[in-house]
Formats: structure tokens, sequence, C-alpha cells
């Protein structure tokens, strides 16, 4: 998968969109991507941060599927429950 067919995928956890991946970072030494940083929708930055708002944040990719069950047509799946995911979101760089 090219690193641009990423960007704009739906962000899914529990069968329900989270938010919408729009960048990446990469570990320069391993060149290996590490996180995702996602743009949160309103409903899930609530419940998983208490966001009031939308925001962005930076996802770790271990928090993902792999294989083919992380990227179907529906977007790109999470492993774990909302109420997991605050321990794999940090703030953007």
């Amino acid at each position: 998968m090219k690193l641009s067919q990423l960007m704009k995928e739906n962000v899914i956890a529990e069968e329900e969109k989270i938010g919408e991946i729009k960048d990446a970072y990469i570990d320069s030494e391993k060149w290996e991507i590490t996180h995702l940083e996602i743009q949160l929708t309103k409903k899930a930055a609530q419940e998983i941060l208490g966001a009031k708002t939308s925001i962005r944040n930076s996802l770790a990719i271990s928090a993902l599927k792999k294989g083919t069950a992380c990227c179907t047509d529906e977007g790109v799946k999470i492993k774990l429950s909302k109420a997991q995911l605050h321990i794999y979101l940090r703030p953007p760089e």
C-alpha cells in the first residue's frame, strides 16, 4: 500500500468512525511508520479524551490491526476498544 493511499482514510474502532488519517510519522533510522496523525471526530474526541471539539492526535501504529484486517474498504481498523485508545494517543509533534 502506498502512503498516499492512507491519507484521508477513515479510522474505525468498534465498527464506528472515530477519525480520519491526516499524516504519518516515520522513524528515520528504521524507516518505519511509528504513528498516524488522525483528526478525531468531535464525538470520539469527547468519548476518548474528554475534549469538547474535534482534535488531531497521533496514534501509535501498535493500536492497529495487522495485515489485511487493518486496511479494509471501510477504512483503517483499530484492534482496541475506544476505552483503551487514550493510551495510544498523544498530541501531535
